[in-house]
């Protein structure tokens, strides 16, 4: 017998019993896996870990392929195909790429195998007693005989991506073949010059940088790709990322009243910086249409709250405003291409993230309403992180302002003492919200287990009445607001709490928003721990 070679599929890795354990135990020297694994945010840790584990006990060689691009929906695979001997991992291919097929190769040394689970002998006694895989024989030899010069590769470090070039690479890797598949001649993003939006942008324009230079290296799928989507002739050079960014890139400030001098100036800034094609246009004259209408039909005209208007008419007014914003990004998305003399259509992004969805902090068919989103599985926390890396490592510097500046809608009127600001709206942090989300969807707490948990990881930030207010806050707005799971634009993947009803949460989108029993049972707890 020259060599086994046993095979396990995809998850099986990740199980308690995984067959490559058996496999070992009945003598298989190289086991393989063909995974469909899909990136997530910290994922690859886990996954060599188990790679690496996989013969770092029992012995033997783990080669490792993964599919990589978009599954034509939510998910990215990221690749990271590498070949694992003895617990070592002695070649990793790339994680993230536009490019479609990858070869891993390495040469080992089968003998280094039989060396290491001859060293231990609890694992001949487990062998022994154990039941043997079936043995196809197949008359091929896989080792050359005597062939000294073909050298063992030796352990090499494993190569991780940080979260933020997580966020920059994975995301536009996902933009690029949704892309080139779906038919479409670029993207048009509402830029409003806050951090989610700017993050999007800032996504695409690595998606650009990683076309051109796939294109430049001379991969030829990529250089057709890019002809294709620019609609740029065979004899023209290819374009730089910026020059790609401008031909499909289109960016909008839809700005109003209500809107700053600062968010309007970033805006700009960033899409200059990226390349984007952009537009500053004022939506005060739809915005007051709508309104003159509401007042022909009823007599009555909304007031802001500043204005002395309701809680009722001040959200209404400020609906409006973000329901418009969504309309004219298609209208834009439409007819843009034809305005600039090019042919196809735009696919609207959306830059709602994984934390506001999950309170439900957004308008029903507003901006959040795209046709995909990048960042809509990305926490708010992660984003700033981003924005700060890629401000120096993308080359956009305006993104350190856009990190700096306080998270604002701009849809109620700037006074001198009042500033509208996102987590006042909210009534919770962005850090509160990330916790609340880990908590509700990975460790699927309700509302009593979860303040159990807090009341102790808060013990030192927080009374136990304050900690009880803030979980009923969060249990009533995430419940109240379920109903917008289910038209979440579709969003990158890359955290396990997304909300988004349509493949990741099948939870109810009703809830009883008083939630009495449990509410109920939080005052208790609370009152008997003050």
């Amino acid at each position: 017998l020259d060599a086994s070679l046993g095979s396990e599929t995809c998850e099986e890795l990740f199980t308690p019993a995984a067959p490559h354990i058996q496999m070992a135990l009945s003598g298989v020297e190289v086991i393989s896996n063909g995974s469909g694994s899909h990136h997530q945010l910290r994922k690859l840790n886990t996954r060599m870990d188990l790679i690496r584990s996989a013969t770092g006990k029992c012995g033997g060689v783990y080669m490792y392929a993964n599919q990589r691009g978009c599954d034509g929906g939510r998910l990215y695979y990221d690749g990271c195909a590498c070949i694992a001997v003895n617990g070592e991992i002695v070649a990793q291919g790339e994680q993230f790429a536009i490019q479609e097929v990858e070869v891993v190769i390495a040469n080992v040394d089968l003998d280094a195998v039989v060396g290491f689970r001859g060293a231990f002998q609890s694992m001949a006694v487990q062998a022994s007693a154990g039941d043997k895989y079936p043995m196809i024989h197949v008359p091929f030899r896989l080792c050359p005989n005597d062939d000294v010069s073909r050298i063992p590769y030796s352990p090499c470090d494993i190569r991780y991506h940080s979260p933020q070039e997580e966020i920059a690479l994975g995301p536009a890797s996902w933009l690029w073949d949704y892309l080139r598949r779906s038919g479409a001649s670029g993207y048009l993003l509402p830029l409003s010059g806050g951090a989610d939006s700017s993050s999007t942008a800032a996504i695409v324009g690595s998606m650009c940088q990683l076309a051109t230079a796939a294109a430049v290296s001379g991969d030829e799928v990529a250089v057709a790709d890019v002809r294709r989507i620019a609609q740029i002739d065979e004899n023209d050079p290819l374009p730089c990322a910026k020059e790609l960014a401008h031909l499909l890139f289109q960016t909008v400030y839809l700005g109003s009243e209500n809107s700053s001098a600062a968010t309007r100036s970033r805006s700009s800034a960033l899409a200059a910086e990226i390349g984007a094609s952009h537009l500053d246009v004022r939506i005060d004259t739809v915005v007051a249409a709508v309104v003159a209408f509401f007042r022909s039909v009823t007599q009555k005209t909304p007031k802001f709250r500043v204005d002395g208007g309701s809680n009722v008419e001040n959200l209404a007014l400020q609906n409006i405003q973000a329901r418009i914003r969504m309309v004219l990004s298609f209208v834009l998305a439409q007819l843009m291409p034809w305005v600039r003399g090019r042919s196809g259509f735009l696919l609207v992004l959306g830059s709602a993230n994984v934390d506001e969805g999950l309170r439900g902090y957004m308008t029903k068919y507003d901006c959040s309403s795209a046709d995909i989103n990048p960042i809509g599985g990305i926490s708010k926390g992660d984003l700033r992180s981003f924005l700060r890396w890629a401000a120096d490592r993308l080359g956009y510097p305006t993104l350190a302002e856009v990190e700096e500046a306080p998270p604002t809608a701009e849809l109620e009127p700037i006074c001198d003492d009042y500033v509208q600001t996102d987590e006042e709206d909210m009534g919770m942090t962005y850090e509160e919200l990330g916790v609340y989300g880990r908590l509700r969807k990975i460790s699927r707490l309700g509302p009593v287990e979860m303040f159990k948990r807090l009341l102790h990881e808060w013990r030192d930030r927080a009374s136990p009445t304050e900690i009880a207010a803030k979980v009923k806050s969060f249990f009533y707005y995430y419940s109240c607001n379920r109903h917008k799971m289910t038209t979440l634009t579709p969003s990158y993947h890359a955290e396990n709490y997304s909300p988004e009803d349509n493949r990741f949460d099948l939870r109810p989108f009703l809830y009883n928003v008083r939630w009495p029993f449990q509410f109920r049972k939080i005052d208790q707890l609370a009152g008997a721990a003050d």
